[in-house]
Parts: structure tokens; C-alpha cells; sequence
């Protein structure tokens, strides 16, 4: 073990989102891993506060950040990495399985302007593959389940988990968006928790477990070996599977959907402008009932 990180979370409650700024203290070299870019869904409108609140926090802190690193391409907010390769420079990345993802998304967005094989970023992650941060080494682990593309990054003894699991009492991630499968998930959850039990374990996400009153992010492998509701020792691979498979049948599409994944399939770019200059995010419509007979 070079060292250990400094990690400091920043909490986007409007996307319940936990985004992540790391850094080696010997070299000062540092990586964000799922920034948040403001979106206003009623308006249209973006912003770049969460991104600006992180940025500032690396310069105040002398980091060079070298690195906006994704767990996967999110449904539920839009990447603000091409803000911060813009400021800084620092290349974004995520894992190889993401060209499956745009693969899948493309014909849905009738997304013609992109090319499914990844080039959007700057590197597609291999599993196991190593790197470093300064002088911290991590390691990429390849997490499906949730998506085709999740992975989660071991920096030293702290796991980015991305949203494989969440907080012991609430549990873990949906696994049915195009492309996910619950068995892949019980059995990414299972790599996670089969590292020694004091590795750190840090969330994407967190929405409060009923009777609990503050948001929370940081865990440990043996506490979710122990605790997690869904998950925990003992829970067998069947039991889990119809378990995730009847509670995602009940739950509502996010709210961000649609906007978050044509942008993140890219890299976090909007699509293309339209020729009166304005960029547009589409909405796929589907026809049930009579609708078909208003249009």
C-alpha cells in the first residue's frame, strides 16, 4: 500500500448523488469520480455549481486533478466531466463495457451523431486493470448488473462502489434497465465482499433507510457482509435474484432518465446543435391505449 487517500464527498441532494474528490497527499495529484452537472429539468437550463464547488475545493487544496473517472453512465443525473476536462484537462474514463450501453441507447435516441465504440472517452477501463493516482494504485473491478458497464475503482482500501450497493439498511441497486441482470449484480456484490472486511466502501447514492434521519455514504465490507437488507451473508443467489427482480417491477423510472442517459453515453456532451444553434434532448414517446389515434 502506497498511502492512504484523502477523499472528500460532496452530496448533490437534488439527485441524491455522492460525488468523490481524491487525492494522493504525497504528489497532490487527485481524480473526481461522478461529478454532477445541474440540471433543471422544468426549464432546460444547466449549471455548473456542484462541478465549480469541486474544482475549487482542488485548487484551495494545491491538487492537480488528472483524472473524472465514471462508474458507469448514470440515469439519474448528467456527468459533469467535459466541464472538468475543460477546466483542467483531465481525462475522462469509464469502463470498456460502455460501448454495450451505447450499443443499446443509440436506436433509442436515434443518436446518429455517435459512434458506439467508446470514443467518446478518453480511456475505457479493462477489468482488473491497474493505474495510479499520484502515487496511489487502483485498481478497476468490473461490477455488472446494474448496467452492462458498471465498474468500481479500489484506490488503496477504499472501494468506489458506484451503484452496485447502497448503505447496509437500504440495500442494493435496480437491475432492470436494458441491459441489466440481477444475477450479475448478486454476483458483482459478491466480488465486493469477498475483499478483506475492513475495506472501505463508499456509495453513489444515498436516500435515507426509513428510520434513519442523515444521508450516509461510507461503509465497510464486513458491515455489509453483516447488515445489508438485501444482500448480506447468507442470502443465496436465487433468493436474491427474486427478490431484486419483484421489488424492480414496482419501482418508477428516474426522474432524470431519459435527459441523463443521451448525455452520459457521450461522455456527458449534449447531442449535437440543431441548425437554428439549440441543443435538444429527446423524449421517445411511446403510444399505449387509443393514443395512436390523436396523433
Amino acid at each position: 500500500m502506497s498511502g492512504q487517500p484523502i477523499i472528500r464527498a460532496f452530496f448533490d441532494e437534488p439527485t441524491n448523488t455522492v460525488s468523490y474528490l481524491v487525492a494522493d497527499p504525497a504528489t497532490k495529484r487527485a481524480a473526481i469520480i461522478d461529478p454532477v452537472f445541474d440540471y433543471d429539468h422544468n426549464s432546460g437550463t444547466v449549471d455548473t455549481r456542484s462541478v465549480e464547488a469541486m474544482l475549487k475545493a482542488a485548487e484551495e487544496a494545491g491538487y492537480t486533478v488528472e483524472w473524472a473517472l465514471e462508474t458507469h453512465a448514470h440515469a439519474d443525473h448528467l456527468s459533469g466531466a467535459p466541464y472538468i476536462k475543460a477546466r483542467t484537462g483531465a481525462k475522462i474514463g469509464i469502463g470498456e463495457h460502455i460501448k454495450d450501453v451505447q450499443k443499446i441507447f443509440r436506436p433509442i435516441f436515434n443518436a446518429t451523431d455517435l459512434t458506439p465504440d467508446g470514443s467518446d472517452f478518453d480511456h475505457l477501463f479493462k477489468d482488473s486493470e491497474r493505474f495510479t493516482i499520484g502515487e496511489l494504485d487502483v485498481e478497476v473491478l468490473h461490477t455488472p448488473g446494474h448496467t452492462p458497464a458498471d465498474i468500481s475503482y479500489k484506490v488503496e482500501d477504499a472501494v468506489f462502489v458506484g451503484d452496485t450497493m447502497f448503505m447496509p439498511d437500504y440495500g442494493t441497486a435496480r437491475a432492470d434497465f436494458p441491459g441489466g441482470d440481477a444475477r450479475q449484480l448478486y454476483r458483482s456484490i459478491r466480488r465486493l465482499t469477498a475483499l478483506p472486511p475492513e475495506t472501505r466502501l463508499f456509495m453513489c447514492h444515498d436516500y435515507k433507510a426509513p428510520g434513519r434521519d442523515t444521508y450516509a455514504w461510507e461503509t465497510t465490507v464486513a458491515e455489509q457482509r453483516e447488515r445489508n437488507v438485501h444482500v448480506k451473508e447468507g442470502v443465496t443467489e436465487e433468493e436474491f435474484v427474486a427478490m431484486r427482480t419483484a421489488r424492480d417491477a414496482k419501482l418508477a423510472a428516474p426522474r432524470l432518465l431519459l435527459p441523463s442517459i443521451q448525455t452520459n453515453i457521450r461522455a456527458g456532451k449534449f447531442p449535437p446543435a440543431e441548425a437554428n444553434g439549440v441543443r435538444y434532448l429527446l423524449i421517445p414517446v411511446t403510444m399505449k391505449g387509443g393514443a395512436e389515434e390523436v396523433v
